[in-house]
């Protein structure tokens, strides 16, 4: 005759056996030879015979406690009230375990969108966000079972670093949203609509014409010191051309022109792109030497890549020239505020900066004060000649009547 699973039969239970319960057809207890006991459940589905491992006598569960006899039969009844609804509980449990992690998910997310959609540059820079801040985070949760909570909590994680749990932020909802597309979350389960960013403080850096002297000094002085000339010429070229740090780094003999006076980027951040080339520009390029099999001017030292070691160069130069909280990319703003200086138009600029949109060469305009404050003067002194009634104008103290 059947028992009835209780804690006593439970804790008697010897190895190697199987125990029905009496009360709940299918409800069992079975115990391993090692002495391991797990409640199971044996049911049909669709005249097929399905077996569902409820879980270890004794562990932990999600409402609290542990696994009893009683908790394992209330799991046991909800189980077979879901196979008379049309479901296979055992079906079900192995597709879940077979959906992939977020750490799993994030393989093919590069290699089948990622690699296959963005320039090598773009490439690296996901794989570093996911390799240093989503991975270590959220890549043990499974794809399907990631819900806001997870998702505000990560971004929050990182409000150290406003601009960086930005863009991870942007990535994983990203990564969702591909989920959606290749079937493994619900449509429209996107998570991370509404989740506000944090603000992110916009850099005003630029050079002056006194720290641009001071710059000149510097690589001059290292150039004197045996500094690779590579480098040097790079940092000189993106001061004298406004280029990105990539587009003269790998910049090929094949791109430039010299008698019409222009590089022609076969592929840049933006596509295809013309620089133009400036006499100082040009002076530089017409000095550096071809090395033979190389399709760069500035080839790496070793293999047939580009040059690789600017970062240590410029932290060394930037230093010297006392400079330590320029960019390289602040060569790029001063570029552009030297052109509002001097009086070019925002749409000039923006060709040739290779600006798609109006708006981002637009962000420039603000860099360089001598114009507005030039404008300003002007205006006032027409004002104040009207206001003196001749062409000029200067202030006198007023002297009280007596």
């Amino acid at each position: 005759m059947k028992p009835k699973l209780t804690k006593r039969i439970v804790d008697a239970a010897k190895p190697g056996t199987l125990l029905w319960d009496r009360d709940l057809s299918g409800f069992g207890l079975r115990t391993t030879k090692a002495g391991t006991k797990s409640y199971v459940l044996k049911y049909r589905f669709h005249n097929r015979q399905r077996w569902f491992t409820i879980g270890q006598h004794g562990r932990p569960i999600a409402s609290g406690g542990v696994l009893t006899p009683q908790a394992a039969r209330d799991e046991a009844i909800a189980l077979l009230g879901r196979v008379k609804a049309g479901h296979d509980p055992a079906h079900e449990l192995a597709e879940d375990r077979k959906s992939e992690t977020v750490a799993e998910f994030s393989v093919r997310y590069i290699r089948d969108h990622v690699e296959a959609h963005n320039k090598p540059r773009s490439v690296k820079e996901a794989k570093r966000l996911l390799d240093c801040h989503i991975i270590p985070a959220l890549g043990h949760v499974r794809v399907k079972d990631i819900q806001r909570a997870d998702v505000v909590r990560f971004h929050l994680g990182m409000k150290a670093t406003p601009y960086q749990a930005n863009r991870c932020l942007a990535l994983v909802s990203h990564m969702l949203g591909k989920a959606e597309q290749w079937g493994l979350r619900a449509d429209g389960s996107t998570v991370c609509r509404g989740i506000s960013k944090f603000r992110e403080a916009r850099r005003e850096r630029f050079l002056s014409a006194k720290e641009l002297n001071s710059l000149g000094a510097a690589l001059e002085a290292a150039e004197s010191e045996g500094v690779s000339n590579q480098g040097l010429n790079i940092i000189r070229l993106l001061t004298l051309t406004g280029a990105r740090r990539n587009e003269i780094e790998a910049l090929k003999w094949s791109e430039i022109d010299f008698e019409r006076g222009i590089m022609r980027l076969e592929d840049s951040k933006t596509g295809t792109k013309v620089i133009p080339m400036t006499p100082a520009a040009a002076t530089i390029l017409a000095s550096v030497g071809k090395i033979a099999n190389s399709p760069y001017v500035f080839p790496a030292l070793t293999g047939g890549g580009y040059f690789q070691g600017l970062g240590k160069i410029w932290r060394a130069v930037r230093k010297e020239a006392g400079l330590e909280d320029v960019r390289l990319h602040d060569l790029r703003h001063t570029f552009a505020s030297f052109g509002v200086a001097g009086g070019f138009n925002l749409p000039v600029l923006g060709a040739i900066l290779g600006h798609t949109q109006a708006a981002t060469t637009q962000r420039y305009a603000h860099l360089a004060n001598d114009p507005v404050q030039h404008a300003a003067n002007t205006i006032g002194d027409s004002i104040a000649a009207a206001l003196g009634g001749h062409k000029g104008a200067s202030v006198v103290p007023l002297h009280r009547n007596k």
